[in-house]
């Protein structure tokens, strides 16, 4: 009796296993694997780029032109888990029960990218200050900031960089339009803008050692230094030798044009003397006797009152202590 329950119970097991074994080989139409994580060149996501789809050919090949999603900006991540694929397959016309899914729930979708990076662009745009050079005295180009990285779509291999001027108001800046364009197409991939401080190789004048009011300015109380300055240096700069002090000048400080001037020429004639009024005109020299009614240097015009006939005039005032009539 027991080995007729025994008998009876194994049988049952057998056919339930049997059962299970032929559920197991149950024929798909569609085996259809999900990777983790995935990357692909194009900008749309298809089925058939983002899994492996075994099957009858008719239905793989339906199965790998469904959309998935697009990228939109550069960086985008596209995820696709089963439900989704479930659910374009069934809007495809393919029944769930035809599909058999395996690998990961949910597939991490990427677009291949080339990133340029923003020290490329200063690169680029250096390279094209140097050969542009207009200045002699510019010694430095520093760039202001890095520009951002350029994300491109796809893999260009073949990518080429072009600069040119753009439009700057700020005296000691240049500013510099970089393209980048692949080679192969002639697209256009993007454009970055590179802004640049300059230097400049300038002069500057030192006094060496205090310098009293009226002295005039020479080598041995003046050097010239050279130095690297934010801003070019001033159209007509010159070497201040000869010029004579406006104030009192403290050793080791710069001298700026206002610290500085000419050697004005002494007053030659002064207020209330008796001058020479000499006129020459075609040979004939006339001569009369005048007192000023202002002083003056060489040069200068200055009113004088005639003696004889008391009438005031304006003279310039010439070097050797004459004067001659304005006519």
């Amino acid at each position: 009796m027991n080995k007729l329950i025994c008998r009876t119970v194994i049988s049952c097991l057998i056919v339930l296993a049997s059962g299970r074994v032929c559920g197991a080989d149950k024929d798909y139409a569609l085996q259809i694997h999900l990777p983790r994580e995935i990357t692909i060149t194009s900008e749309t996501a298809s089925l058939g780029q983002v899994s492996i789809i075994r099957g009858e050919q008719s239905l793989v090949a339906k199965a790998s032109e469904i959309k998935l999603g697009q990228f939109s900006v550069p960086g985008q991540k596209i995820v696709v888990d089963r439900s989704m694929v479930l659910s374009r397959l069934a809007c495809s016309g393919i029944s769930g029960s035809e599909v058999t899914l395996t690998g990961a729930e949910r597939t991490i979708v990427k677009q291949q990218q080339q990133i340029v990076k923003g020290g490329e662009f200063v690169k680029s745009a250096l390279s094209f200050l140097e050969k542009q050079r207009h200045g002699k005295s510019i010694c430095e180009f520093k760039a202001i900031r890095v520009p951002e990285d350029l994300v491109i779509s796809g893999n260009n291999q073949d990518i080429e960089f072009s600069a040119s001027s753009a439009r700057n108001n700020i005296k000691n800046r240049a500013k510099v339009k970089v393209k980048v364009t692949a080679m192969s197409q002639g697209q256009e991939l993007g454009v970055r803008d590179v802004i640049f401080r300059l230097k400049y190789k300038c002069r500057q004048a030192v006094a060496q050692i205090d310098i009293a009011r009226g002295v005039v300015i020479k080598p041995e109380n003046v050097k010239i230094e050279q130095i690297i300055s934010n801003y070019p240096e001033s159209a007509g700069w010159k070497e201040p030798y000869g010029l004579v002090a406006r104030r009192k000048l403290a050793a080791n400080i710069v001298i700026q044009p206002g610290m500085v001037g000419p050697l004005e020429p002494p007053v030659i004639i002064k207020r209330n003397q008796n001058v020479i009024i000499r006129i020459n005109r075609d040979g004939l020299a006339i001569t009369a006797t005048g007192k000023t009614m202002q002083q003056g240097k060489a040069g200068d015009y200055i009113k004088v009152r005639n003696i004889d006939s008391q009438r005031i005039i304006m003279a310039k005032v010439n070097e050797d202590g004459t004067v001659e009539p304005v006519l």
